[in-house]
């Protein structure tokens, strides 16, 4: 096992049939309630949209009727930044920050490209495999959008440390920004060595924003 969720697991397998490495992430269907069960099924959906180098790749599902598991095959990545950028003795030189940031800003265009926003970009959701390939990973909170119209979208997604101030604020109506401002905090955790805005609450979060990047103007309060 290489990962574990509250309805999910991860495995390192191997396909008999070609001899391949993938990652078996196995879905118990037992204890999941419905909603839990939609975000799943908009999950493949999503996936199942997207094609491209920097977004992981679902290379099949597979079901169980004896153990009422559903299986989503992956291809295989080695690491996560979130782990590499933990590890003692590592520092990404700058070559390799551009390196991550330019296949973090592909991916990402892809998926905007698609009408797809990821919505929970952070260290342990961008893969990486031995070659330095990066790959966007888990799409539990991805939901499809339409820039061009009006939507009611909910506010309460992005991890705390990666998520914009128009999140914090409420906001439910809004775009690709969001994964944006998410990749910016990457890219400054990079060049860092450390997470720049680590809150523990919302509030605290939105005071570490205004502290870094300013407070906004009586005119933005205005409007």
């Amino acid at each position: 096992m290489i990962g574990q969720g509250t309805y999910s697991s991860v495995y390192k397998a191997r396909d008999l049939e070609n001899g391949k490495i993938v990652a078996l992430k196995k879905v118990r269907f037992a204890n999941m309630d419905p909603e839990s069960v939609r975000f799943m099924a908009r999950e493949i959906h999503i996936l199942r949209r997207l094609d491209n180098p920097n977004v992981i790749k679902l290379e099949g599902l597979v079901t169980s009727r004896m153990s009422s598991s559903l299986y989503l095959v992956f291809e295989y990545m080695e690491h996560d930044l979130a782990g590499l950028a933990a590890t003692p003795g590592i520092k990404f030189t700058e070559a390799q920050v551009k390196c991550y940031m330019h296949q973090l800003l592909s991916g990402l265009g892809h998926c905007h490209s698609r009408g797809v926003l990821h919505r929970d970009i952070k260290g342990a959701n961008l893969l990486l495999d031995n070659n330095g390939a990066l790959k966007i990973a888990d799409f539990g909170l991805a939901t499809f959008f339409n820039p061009n119209q009006k939507q009611n979208l909910t506010s309460r997604v992005v991890t705390l440390w990666y998520r914009p101030p128009e999140l914090l604020l409420g906001a439910t109506n809004y775009g690709a920004t969001v994964d944006l401002w998410s990749a910016g905090c990457i890219l400054a955790e990079l060049l860092s060595g450390k997470p720049i805005m680590p809150g523990r609450t919302e509030v605290e979060q939105l005071h570490k924003i205004f502290k870094l990047c300013g407070s906004p103007s009586e005119e933005f309060w205005a409007n």
